[in-house]
């Protein structure tokens, strides 16, 4: 299903603190600049998740400078949903909030169910495993949709 790199991609997730972060970290070491790519949470009562950082440290992807935001603040922010060609949403809850914000717009949403490891693994090595486990599935649908990458992670 290898297609072309769109001009500008939104990831989403429920806070913007795991999935999403990783999904934009890693778009952009694989695929370089571009492509304009940005990350929102529905919500934003969390900050970037430790385990993430940890996890794409592994694969020279660094996240640790991120801020969480929410689609609300994205576009108080000036970041229209309308300007993005791209959204791909990484929870159920995310996929419903991009499609009623999207409804007026003419882009793709994609839906792309990885794992939340939030909560998985009492010992921090459990944790770890299933962030990477979380990780592994975005690079691998990453790779799917938009083919090998211009660097390799």
């Amino acid at each position: 299903m290898t297609q072309e790199l769109p001009q500008s991609v939104l990831f989403c997730c429920d806070h913007n603190a795991v999935r999403s972060p990783m999904a934009e970290g890693m778009m952009k070491k694989l695929y370089g600049t571009g492509t304009y790519v940005q990350s929102a949470g529905v919500t934003n009562d969390l900050e970037i998740d430790g385990f993430s950082i940890a996890v794409c440290q592994e694969l020279d992807v660094e996240l640790s400078r991120h801020r969480s935001r929410s689609f609300d603040e994205m576009e108080n922010w000036g970041d229209d949903l309308g300007s993005f060609d791209l959204v791909i949403a990484l929870s159920p809850a995310s996929q419903r909030r991009a499609l009623e914000l999207t409804r007026f717009y003419h882009l793709e949403v994609e839906y792309w169910p990885i794992l939340d490891p939030t909560g998985l693994g009492e010992t921090r090595e459990a944790k770890l495993a299933s962030y990477r486990q979380a990780r592994d599935q975005i690079k691998e649908r990453l790779i799917d949709r938009f083919g090998p990458p211009t660097q390799i992670i």
